[in-house]
């Protein structure tokens, strides 16, 4: 059912953070439902990195920068690109557009995005509750993945796989708790907001 009061936003655009938290929450789950050996690499996975958990999240950061919401903007876009990247290096080795990454080139990889979560997070130590458990918990899931490609070890890369299920629900979540707590104009989900 719709709500028949309308929810009034203050500076005319709507809050696109629930929509980044949700694409990025939702792709993030299926991923590592694979990661901990539920099924396999897929389309399914692939198509959500490319149009829900990349473009989604582009969408969410170029309307964060409306916003003047720069941490918004950075995540968002980032993340967004991050997804568009994951799935073009899985995809271009299949279609002939260059070698897969080594085991060393993918620890890179995703060292980088663990150190840029890190840092991250502690930009959410001025926001909430929910959002530092998502970055804290991204941050692990980076570094769980570098730990399972730099070993080999099925075991690590399984145990990121439920670590990486509980991030995106966390995020799925924040983003949902965003959502209701704005239609009904109270707290339905707590996030914990921070007192400074």
């Amino acid at each position: 059912m719709i709500p028949t009061t309308p929810v009034t936003v203050k500076d005319g655009i709507a809050n696109p953070a629930p929509l980044g938290l949700c694409a990025f929450g939702m792709t993030t789950v299926l991923l590592n439902i694979h990661n901990a050996g539920f099924f396999e690499m897929n389309t399914m996975i692939l198509a959500m990195g490319i149009f829900y958990g990349g473009l989604a999240q582009i969408i969410a950061g170029v309307i964060e920068a409306k916003k003047n919401n720069t941490f918004g903007l950075t995540a968002f876009t980032s993340y967004g690109f991050f997804w568009l990247s994951l799935v073009g290096l899985i995809v271009m080795p299949k279609l002939g557009w260059g070698a897969a990454p080594s085991e060393g080139a993918m620890c890179a990889y995703l060292s980088v995005w663990g150190v840029f979560t890190l840092l991250l997070f502690f930009g959410t130590l001025k926001l909430n509750r929910a959002l530092q458990f998502v970055f804290a918990s991204l941050t692990i899931l980076f570094f769980l993945l570098v730990a399972g490609d730099a070993t080999g070890n099925s075991s690590i890369k399984h145990l990121a796989g439920y670590e990486g299920i509980i991030c995106g629900a966390s995020a799925i979540y924040t983003g949902i708790a965003n959502v209701l707590n704005e239609v009904y104009g109270r707290v339905v989900l707590p996030i914990g907001p921070v007192n400074v």
